[in-house]
């Protein structure tokens, strides 16, 4: 992480920044206040504090927080893609130590990833006596959100807000100091084209009606003793805001992980078996999409029984270019599911654009987390993958900025 030092406890709303001066170690450092005031808004909504204008400074070396998006729904994955990714850059993921034991940060030594939860202006007695939802952008404060990911981009620590799940009210903040990988995860982190625009590389997990509807049911009813009735009607309560809001935000994704019925079943409604497409936009810098067999072709392909253990229906990939929402892209598809993970490397041989740093580092990745949800179908083995390739991103983006000089970053 970047060397700061933090001066004062409060959030910041505004910002004045001084010219940047160069450190005792030869690092460039920014000296930046931030001033924030409590409006009515605010302090409605149990943060706790008082309502001063407050002004703290921050010192850091500039850093090169690379800052990864992820968007989807509740319920769909993102915890289990965030484990998957943190693994591949080693360390494990933990929160803030000292912290608020219900932050819903986790850092390691490489990366941080945010909850964008965080940046809600409405406690939960709010947004109901508003009458709004956590996905309706009126819950949301995103002026903050967008100063912040820009400080930590620019290598400066902030004050971040925490919303507490547990109590569903707005804690006190806690202080993130810049890593070498921001991952901000949640429900809008491409709605706003500021924070859009922050983003190295950005991935978008869409869950289809049907499945969603299903792990949904398998979730709350076995595990939460939910019954039916209330699970459709929380569905259908949050569908308006989730098509408004939430849905869109694909289109501006360099990656998608779309879960889909599977084909190998007729009028299969148990969402056990699934098929997963991995769409990825063509022309992204540093980002090459996984291919299968022959870059460009479009290839459908039933791994051999005897190399490849599958009971019923069986294991079929897919791909080939197509377009989404007017973008070129690669999909690659999977149906199916596997009966083995260490038979899986055949499959990884087949793939090729993959950025391992060595042969067969999938299936090792799949067989490290093999107990996670989604191991033994297309989700876990496309995460995987993301996971890899935003590594590999991440190596470029620094390599890059360490070979252009000074002076031509500057300009």
């Amino acid at each position: 992480m970047a060397a700061c030092t933090l001066y004062s406890t409060q959030c910041f709303n505004t910002i004045s920044s001084t010219p940047s001066s160069k450190t005792h170690l030869g690092f460039h450092q920014r000296q930046v206040v931030f001033y924030t005031t409590t409006n009515n808004k605010r302090s409605s909504n149990k943060r706790s504090g008082n309502n001063n204008t407050g002004r703290y400074v921050i010192t850091c070396a500039a850093g090169d927080t690379v800052v990864i998006g992820l968007a989807a729904d509740s319920g769909c994955g993102k915890s289990t893609f965030m484990r998957r990714l943190t693994s591949v850059f080693g360390g494990a993921a933990e929160p803030p130590k000292g912290g608020n034991p219900d932050s819903n940060t986790l850092i390691s030594d490489t990366t941080t990833v945010i909850c964008l939860d965080d940046y809600h202006s409405l406690d939960r007695t709010g947004r109901k006596e508003k009458g709004v939802t956590a996905l309706d952008p009126r819950a949301n404060d995103f002026d903050l959100m967008y100063e912040q990911v820009k400080a930590l981009k620019e290598g400066i620590a902030v004050e971040k807000p925490i919303y507490n799940h547990v109590t569903g009210l707005l804690d006190p903040p806690e202080v993130i100091k810049p890593p070498k990988i921001l991952v901000i995860e949640g429900l809008h982190p491409m709605f706003d084209a500021r924070v859009r625009d922050l983003l190295d590389f950005s991935i978008y997990l869409d869950i289809s009606n049907e499945v969603k509807f299903a792990w949904k049911i398998q979730r709350d009813m076995a595990e939460r003793g939910h019954s039916l009735e209330s699970i459709k009607a929380s569905i259908e309560a949050r569908k308006p805001d989730f098509d408004a809001y939430i849905d869109p935000q694909k289109q501006y994704a360099d990656a998608v992980i779309e879960v889909l019925p599977t084909q190998l079943i007729p009028d299969d409604n148990e969402g056990k078996i699934l098929r997963v497409r991995l769409i990825q936009k063509e022309g992204i810098k540093h980002f090459s999409p996984v291919y299968l067999f022959d870059d460009g072709s479009t290839i459908s392909w039933i791994p051999c029984g005897r190399k490849l253990t599958c009971s019923y229906p069986g294991i079929k990939f897919f791909y080939g270019p197509d377009t989404y929402f007017g973008n070129e892209v690669s999909v690659v598809e999977m149906d199916g599911q596997f009966d083995r993970l260490d038979e899986l490397i055949y499959v990884e041989s087949h793939l090729s654009n993959l950025s391992t740093k060595f042969y067969g580092e999938v299936t090792q990745q799949m067989l490290k987390h093999a107990d996670f949800p989604g191991s033994n179908n297309g989700t876990g083995l496309f995460q995987t993958i993301v996971g890899l390739k935003i590594r590999d991103l991440y190596e470029q983006i620094i390599t890059s900025k360490a070979e252009t000089p000074v002076g031509a970053a500057k300009a």
